[in-house]
C-alpha cells in the first residue's frame, strides 16, 4: 500500500500539459504509435504532434464511441508495447447498445490499484477488514475490486452480478423478473453478511439500498461500504451514514467512473449534499461541458455533461462524452484538476435503464 501512496503522491504533482505533450507524442509517433491513432492522423487537416497543451486536445474533436464496439482493442495500444499485447480486455454495460471495449495493459492496472489504494486509505477502511463484494465482474472493469481490495489487505467474499441481463429484463418491461434476479442477489449477500465476520461491503449505490429495505438489521452490522457505479444521491448517501453501523461513525467511501476512467471520492460537503469526486489524474480528467456544446465548459457549481479525457501512456481518449451529467467541482489548491460532484445519468430510459448498476 505504501508503494501505492507514493505513486499517488507522484502523479498530483504531474504538470498536465507536459503529461499531455508526453502522451500524444506516444500515441502519434510515426515508428511506434498506436495504429488506430496514426490512421487518424492522416485524415487529420494539422499535424497532432504540434499538440503541446491539455487544452488543445479538443483539435482532436469527441471521441466517437462507437469506435470501441468494432475495434480490436490492441489497435489503441502503442506499437511501442510489445507484441503481441499481453493485458486484459473490458467491456461496458452495453446500456446504450453492444458492448464497448478497450485493453488494460499492466501499466494502466497498476495506475488504476494505486488509485483505489489511496481510496481505500483516505476513507478509512482498514487493510485487514473482511469485504464482501456484490458487484459485477467477468469483462466488467469494477470486477478489479476483487483484486485491489486484496491487495489492499482484506479477505474477500464475492458475489457476482450479470447487469446485461437486468438492463433486458427491464428493456422487455419484465420487471418482476428484474425483481427476482436482485433478490436472487441479495440472498446470497444476506447469507454471507449473516454467517460469516464480515466488516465491509463492495457494492452499487442501488443493490446497497435494496439491501437495507430487504435487511436492515444486516446492513446495520456493516462498519463501512463503498458504493461505486454512477448514481449516489445526497439522500442515499444520508441513508448510507444513517444506517449502517447502527448510524454510528460508518464509513460510505465512493467512487465514480466506468470502464474507461475513474473518479475516487472526497469528502462530502453540507451534510452530504455535495458528493465531490476527483479524477484518477493525470491518466483520467474530467470536464463538464454544456450539453448542447461540449466546446464550452461550464462554470464552478453549474451542472452539464461529463466528458473525460483519457490520458495513459498506453491509452488515448480524448474529449470522450459521457452519458452522465454533473456539476463541475472546484477542489481549490488542494488538488490539480476539477471534480465533479451529485453525478448522475443523463438520462434514464427503458432503452437505456441503470438497474442494479
Amino acid at each position: 500500500m505504501n508503494e501505492s501512496l507514493a505513486l499517488v503522491d507522484q502523479f498530483l504533482q504531474t504538470d498536465l500539459d507536459e503529461w499531455t505533450r508526453q502522451v500524444v507524442r506516444r500515441h502519434f509517433d510515426p515508428g511506434t504509435g498506436s495504429p488506430y491513432w496514426l490512421k487518424r492522423a492522416a485524415e487529420l487537416d494539422f499535424d497532432p504532434l504540434e499538440i503541446t497543451r491539455y487544452d488543445e486536445l479538443s483539435a482532436l474533436g469527441p471521441f466517437p464511441l462507437s469506435v470501441l464496439r468494432k475495434l480490436d482493442p490492441a489497435d489503441l495500444v502503442p506499437q511501442a508495447v510489445p507484441r503481441p499485447i499481453a493485458g486484459r480486455v473490458f467491456d461496458s454495460g452495453g446500456t446504450t447498445g453492444d458492448p464497448k471495449r478497450i485493453l488494460y495493459t499492466p501499466a494502466m492496472l497498476q495506475h488504476r490499484q494505486a488509485w483505489r489504494h489511496w481510496s481505500f486509505h483516505t476513507e478509512g477502511f482498514r487493510p485487514d477488514g473482511n469485504w464482501v463484494q456484490g458487484t459485477p465482474t467477468g469483462p466488467h472493469v469494477i470486477g478489479l475490486g476483487v483484486q485491489e481490495l486484496s491487495s489492499y489487505g482484506g479477505r474477500m467474499y464475492i458475489v457476482d452480478i450479470d447487469p446485461r441481463w437486468v438492463k433486458r429484463l427491464i428493456r422487455a418491461g419484465k420487471l418482476a423478473e428484474a425483481d427476482e434476479y436482485t433478490d436472487h442477489v441479495l440472498g446470497q449477500i444476506t447469507n454471507i453478511l449473516a454467517s460469516q465476520p464480515i466488516d465491509y461491503l463492495n457494492t452499487t449505490s442501488a443493490l446497497l439500498t435494496a439491501l437495507i429495505r430487504r435487511a436492515p438489521e444486516l446492513a446495520a452490522k456493516l462498519k463501512g461500504v463503498r458504493v461505486s457505479g454512477t448514481h449516489c444521491t445526497p439522500a442515499m448517501f444520508r441513508t448510507f451514514k444513517e444506517t449502517l453501523n447502527g448510524g454510528s461513525g460508518a464509513i460510505v467511501g465512493r467512487s465514480y467512473g466506468n470502464t474507461f476512467g475513474t473518479s475516487a471520492g472526497i469528502p462530502d460537503e453540507d451534510d452530504g449534499e455535495i458528493l465531490p469526486y476527483l479524477p484518477n489524474y493525470p491518466n483520467v480528467t474530467a470536464r463538464v461541458v454544456d450539453k448542447q456544446d461540449w466546446t464550452r465548459e461550464v462554470g464552478f457549481g453549474e451542472q452539464g455533461q461529463v466528458m473525460l479525457n483519457v490520458l495513459h501512456p498506453d491509452l488515448l481518449l480524448p474529449n470522450f462524452l459521457e452519458r452522465d451529467q454533473a456539476v463541475r467541482y472546484d477542489t481549490g489548491a488542494a488538488y490539480p484538476c476539477d471534480g465533479v460532484a451529485n453525478v448522475m445519468p443523463l438520462q434514464i430510459t427503458r432503452n437505456a435503464p441503470e438497474g442494479i448498476y
